[in-house]
């Protein structure tokens, strides 16, 4: 596996439209970013409206806030770390808005089952040294149920090792814990330990 596999596999799946051709969402928009050689991995959800657009994931308020826990993390700029980390979702399209208009629809389990070869496949072309399974979803899919009580805060593997994150989502209640602040900053500073380690600051 090398950087011209990632290429033709990234070609391929910006021309999927499996989930259309099913009738699961009305538009294929596969949205994923990412570098041959980056060390870090981050899997989300799904893309939401502003991704929809922009084809670039968590550029949205969802990843300014992002943007936020990772300059929190050791990244120096937002820049840096989408140059060291590969951005995909368990989902590739936006999955659309709910009836109430209140937020995204969960991804459905037909659409996840139609991407899942796409994340099998750049986890073994980039074999990253670090999972960052950002929600309960994406979190699910590692690490297998569980609380995120249990999760934050926590490392478990080796190869990769998986840093689990809460969704940074404005519509979560989670993070009004402050016991659930504390996991997410001790969970930011296990990744800034590994980003340390992994790419050393010139």
């Amino acid at each position: 596996m090398n950087r011209a596999a990632l290429i033709a596999h990234q070609g391929a799946c910006r021309a999927c439209r499996a989930c259309v051709d099913d009738a699961i969402i009305p538009e294929a928009n596969p949205t994923f970013e990412g570098q041959w050689g980056a060390p870090f991995m981050l899997v989300g959800q799904a893309p939401g409206p502003t991704e929809r657009i922009s084809r670039r994931p968590f550029s949205g308020r969802a990843g300014k806030e992002l943007d936020r826990w990772m300059l929190r993390a050791g990244f120096a700029t937002p820049e840096e770390f989408r140059r060291l980390t590969y951005i995909a979702a368990l989902m590739r399209c936006f999955p659309g808005r709910n009836a109430a208009g209140t937020g995204d629809l969960r991804p459905p389990s037909a659409a996840i089952a139609n991407c899942a070869h796409w994340l099998e496949a750049e986890l073994a072309i980039l074999k990253p040294k670090v999972l960052i399974p950002v929600g309960q979803m994406a979190i699910n899919r590692f690490l297998g149920p569980g609380a995120l009580e249990s999760r934050v805060g926590e490392r478990f593997g080796d190869n990769p090792v998986i840093v689990p994150l809460p969704h940074p989502s404005g519509q979560s209640r989670w993070l009004n814990d402050p016991a659930n602040r504390e996991r997410l900053a001790a969970g930011l500073a296990l990744i800034a330990d590994l980003r340390s380690q992994l790419a050393p600051k010139s």
